[in-house]
């Protein structure tokens, strides 16, 4: 589009409303109605630009109404995930399908249906992050460049126009003006103004960098966002956990196969009964209530030994011990592995006694390992017991087929099958907690009869397997942010213009914020120079902060 032209011969970018090099007011020239000084009138690619689909995108994302809507949104959504616990959050091994209704009901059944159990990870809300994230940054672009490009080539001599329309203006009749401007000069340089010289006239600067400090804030926000979304990049951040079986090793989750993880030994301690520290609580706890003292699984990480053949059984190579508690947890590589639950006594292996009902001896026993079963088991007599099917955590669903809940044993069930050696066909037993049925069509019944006879039973750790590559950028993003925060809240960036004018000399001044400061300092003037009180345009109890103003159009 066309440059403005202005008198001073300066070319102006379209849609400029004030000169950038005069100051001459090139919108409502005549109007006396106050500058908006908020970007020094420069023009906005946003204010301007509205013809190609990039523009209209552009002026879309620039719009505060548009940040504020998506803020909204983002902040409403973000509160629907705090309605129940978040998948990562439920007890380990828990299965989502079912934990959200038998726990919040109807309304959990819905929660889960809707997806809002993983909430944060899911496309739509990772869509509006990065909606904020783009509104930010074209708010951004669209209002710093225009505003920086505007202070730094600002001149000290501005148009007659310019300085009226500045909410502190006043002039004054002085006996000298040489005079007056030198003391002036010094009075502001000692209070820390930068001042510039031109043709005699001054302009006195403060605390620019404090008009970055809105963009300082966005700088921050974005890297932290950047970091919350890389936290859904793989190789960047890991949460998950893990059980582990006293005298199991297990890959460490997120590893692939790199680090192996055994549990030696898993330790509860309690507190003392006689613990003056807790008597009270425990008699509040009411008759043997304990208060576990320690958690404690004492853990060995391995590797698989780089020597050893491809192809074959892989060895593993002891790399280091450690034992983890809730408040020391085991760090190698990049990783971390908290203690956060256990599970005491959980059934390891049952062993079985195999009856001749004929008899009425014992032909044999067999030991059955509840985590990893074999399919056979050849007792004394040669014959052999096989699991027909097994049901770790054995019920009855809805079409009366048994089945299992997990594969966590507790609730073991099993139908075991042996050849009668009489008749030659198989004869089966369901086998469970309490349950013991002959399932064969024979109506003479089993020759074999099973009965538990002993079962052992192990602790089980659960870990937390931890890596997080993102908490530099949020560490960074949130430093940032309140630099810039500090920057915009407790500094003020002022300035004043002492301009000769037919005999007389003329004062203006603006700040983005704190006039009463701003007024402090021209009164130090006025006391000791013949410059007269300059008027506030302006009635302060409709004051508008621009401080505040600019965060809000940023």
């Amino acid at each position: 589009m066309d440059e403005i032209k202005c008198e001073c011969g300066h070319l102006n970018p379209y849609g400029t409303e004030v000169c950038g090099s005069c100051g001459k007011p090139l919108v409502n020239s005549g109007s006396d109605r106050l500058l908006n000084m908020r970007y020094e009138g420069a023009a906005r690619r946003s204010q301007t630009y509205n013809k190609s689909i990039i523009d209209k995108i552009w002026n879309f994302f620039s719009s505060v109404k548009v940040g504020v809507t998506i803020i909204v949104i983002t902040l409403l959504a973000s509160s629907l995930g705090t309605l129940f616990p978040q998948e990562m959050f439920i007890p380990p091994g828990a299965d989502p399908a079912t934990f959200y209704a038998e726990e919040h009901g109807a309304l959990g059944q819905v929660y889960y249906s809707l997806g809002l159990h993983n909430l944060y990870g899911s496309w739509w809300y990772m869509l509006l992050v990065a909606a904020l994230g783009t509104s930010i940054i074209i708010a951004s672009i669209d209002r710093f460049f225009p505003l920086y490009k505007a202070l730094k080539s600002q001149r000290v001599t501005r148009h007659k126009s310019f300085m009226k329309r500045q909410r502190i203006f006043g002039t004054s009749r002085v006996d000298n003006e040489d005079t007056t401007m030198a003391q002036a000069q010094d009075i502001l340089k000692n209070k820390r103004y930068n001042v510039r010289e031109e043709n005699g006239n001054l302009l006195a600067e403060k605390n620019r960098w404090a008009r970055w400090g809105p963009y300082v804030n966005h700088i921050g926000l974005i890297i932290f966002l950047i970091g919350a979304s890389l936290r859904f990049f793989p190789g960047m951040y890991l949460d998950e956990n893990v059980w582990v079986r006293e005298g199991e090793t297990v890959v460490v989750p997120g590893t692939s196969g790199d680090y192996y993880l055994e549990n030696e030994q898993f330790t509860e301690e309690h507190y003392d009964e006689d613990d003056e520290r807790y008597e009270a609580a425990m008699a509040e706890a009411g008759e043997g209530a304990q208060f576990e003292e320690t958690f404690r699984t004492d853990a060995v990480l391995y590797a698989p030994d780089e020597e050893a053949t491809v192809g074959v059984d892989q060895e593993l190579e002891e790399i280091d011990r450690h034992g983890i508690e809730v408040n020391d947890a085991f760090h190698f590589d990049e990783y971390a592995v908290y203690q956060v639950d256990r599970k005491l006594d959980e059934l390891a292996e049952m062993t079985f006694d195999v009856e001749d009902t004929e008899t009425g001896e014992v032909v044999d026993s067999f030991t059955v390992d509840l985590n990893n079963p074999d399919g056979n088991y050849t007792l004394e007599n040669d014959e052999v017991v096989r699991i027909h099917s097994y049901f770790p955590n054995f019920y009855i669903d809805e079409e009366g087929v048994p089945t299992t809940e997990s594969d966590v044993p507790e609730n073991p069930a099993f139908i075991f099958e042996m050849e009668n050696e009489n008749t030659g066909q198989m004869e089966h037993t369901f086998l469970g907690i309490q349950a013991n049925y002959d399932v064969s069509q024979d109506e003479e019944g089993n020759q074999y009869a099973f009965s538990m006879s002993d079962f052992d039973t192990n602790h089980v750790a659960g870990l937390t397997v931890r890596k997080d590559h993102t908490i530099p950028f949020l560490i960074a993003g949130g430093g940032i942010f309140l630099i810039g925060l500090t920057q915009g809240s407790y500094w003020a960036h002022r300035r004043i213009w002492l301009q000769r004018k037919d005999g007389e000399v003329w004062i203006a001044a603006h700040t983005n914020k704190n006039w009463e400061a701003l007024k402090r300092d021209i009164h130090a003037i006025t006391e000791q120079t013949q410059v007269t009180t300059p008027q506030d345009q302006t009635d302060e109890t409709h004051e508008e902060d621009e401080n505040q103003q600019e965060h809000i159009q940023s």
